[in-house]
């Protein structure tokens, strides 16, 4: 496998919930790069 470490569960808990958002960022970049790709843009005011 490879090298283990050992962290406090608070660091943990942060970095599992930094995972999360930064996986639904990318999610959602994704889908915005493919309505772009689609034309399905609408302007913003």
């Amino acid at each position: 496998m490879g090298n283990t470490i050992t962290i406090p569960k608070e660091e943990y808990d942060m970095l599992k919930k930094k995972e999360e958002i930064a996986d639904d960022a990318i999610f959602q970049l994704s889908r915005s790069l493919e309505d772009m790709k689609k034309g399905r843009l609408r302007k913003s005011d």
